[in-house]
């Protein structure tokens, strides 16, 4: 099966020969290591500073009732 390098869209043999898959090439793996690094890419959802004082305020909240 063949798929495109997410980083410069070459196109890659999907395999378990395939050292870098998804990447052609450790250069693009690498690029996109350092694009999650620099916080240009994310997963969609509440940040963990935000999940964190969530949970803290349901905590203070629950011990407030009790």
């Amino acid at each position: 099966m063949k798929v495109n390098c997410p980083t410069c869209s070459k196109s890659v043999e999907w395999n378990e020969d395939a050292k870098f898959r998804p990447f052609c090439s450790d250069r693009c793996r690498l690029i996109d290591l350092g694009q999650w690094a620099n916080e240009e890419h994310a997963i969609p959802g509440k940040s963990a500073e935000e999940e964190l004082l969530s949970e803290q305020l349901k905590d203070l909240k629950n011990q407030s009732f009790h």
